[in-house]
């Protein structure tokens, strides 16, 4: 053991004790994407001793650029099998636990009380009130990462101290923030939160350092910078009690319908595609309208208001947001559940997926 952490254990103030601390924790990880592949290989190689990786998704090529932790071979496999593979390749002695699903309120707190603490590297807001309300009750930290196009913050909840509530309250508008595909996003960007998010991790399990407890650090990769930002513990806000419906709180939840609903839709109906028109030449729905959502508050005419409408777009947040902006100027109007990826995961497999 004293090998291969060696360079750690030469620091000062980081010795046996401290490596011993790693060797006996348990990390839960929410998310092999992005900010999981920077994250889980870090703490594996710094020795923690059990991870745990919740992650639903497989590995598509576009998914790559950033996501270091899978590689080619893996396009198709589920993230949370191959990031225990790529662990298992880089130390054998941590342990993983691979919980390939989707977080919920359902199991959120039963799986939450197995773990020392919680890295929230998630990409959407309803899982990240979900982390931060279920960490909450089960008292443990949460250290938390987000990113977008070229910056990204990372910040540290501590049981009774100032957490994500305190900063964000209210979610934004469903569709208001740009996920990755939309706005797409900076490796390196993702790699400088991700190391951010370990390190904490790594201090507040072997107690050293300070930890990143209300402040958040901002990274500006543009201009270089790093900014701190302090807050505090919102003394109006209303304890936690219990986990509540968070696409319901986040506005993601209004009339939805799955693919398999879509499918065998009747009547008639417009299938309107919200995305940019590079990504509807890569792949689309039969009989799609394709208006992308910047543009479809100018082009509302273009649109036969006696017809129901169904938006979709890649995963669904955009397509969330035009059905509101739709319902506002009195359409009939829903939108597909985990957009047209969604559609191929669960309909057709050989449909073309980025």
């Amino acid at each position: 053991m004293d090998l291969r952490y060696s360079r750690q254990l030469a620091l000062p103030g980081f010795g046996a004790a401290e490596q011993a601390r790693l060797a006996a924790s348990t990390v839960l990880v929410i998310g092999a994407g992005g900010l999981g592949s920077s994250v889980i290989p870090s703490l594996a190689a710094a020795g923690v001793g059990t991870i745990g990786i919740v992650d639903d998704d497989r590995v598509e090529l576009s998914n790559l650029h950033r996501q270091l932790i899978h590689g080619v071979a893996d396009i198709g496999r589920g993230k949370v099998d191959s990031a225990t593979d790529s662990v298992a390749a880089l130390n054998p002695d941590t342990r993983v636990d691979a919980v390939a699903e989707r977080l919920t309120a359902a199991t959120a707190l039963e799986l939450f009380a197995r773990y020392d603490l919680v890295l929230d590297g998630s990409d959407n807001f309803a899982t990240r009130y979900l982390v931060s309300d279920a960490a909450a009750l089960t008292g443990i930290p949460v250290v938390w990462g987000s990113v977008s196009q070229y910056g990204g913050q990372a910040s540290v909840a501590m049981p009774g101290g100032p957490g994500y509530r305190d900063l964000f309250p209210t979610p934004p508008p469903p569709g208001s923030v740009l996920s990755c595909e939309a706005g797409g996003v900076l490796p390196t960007v993702v790699a400088l939160i991700g190391s951010i998010m370990a390190t904490e991790a790594i201090k507040l399990i072997t107690g050293i350092g300070n930890p990143l407890s209300g402040r958040v650090t901002v990274v500006d990769a543009l201009a270089g910078s790093f900014r701190e930002l302090a807050f505090t513990r919102d003394p109006t806000a209303a304890p936690i009690t219990a986990l509540i419906d968070y696409e319901a709180f986040c506005g993601a939840s209004g009339t939805t319908i799955a693919p398999a609903d879509l499918a065998v839709r009747g009547g008639a109906f417009t299938l309107l595609d919200v995305r940019e028109p590079w990504e509807a030449e890569l792949v689309s729905l039969p009989g799609s309208v394709l208006i992308p959502l910047g543009s479809l508050e100018d082009r509302l005419d273009e649109l036969d208001r006696s017809t129901p409408i169904v938006a979709y777009c890649h995963h669904g947040i955009r397509s969330a947001h035009a059905r509101d902006l739709l319902a506002s100027h009195g359409f009939d109007t829903s939108h597909l559940a985990g957009g047209i990826d969604a559609w191929a995961k669960e309909l057709d497999p050989a449909m073309a997926r980025y």
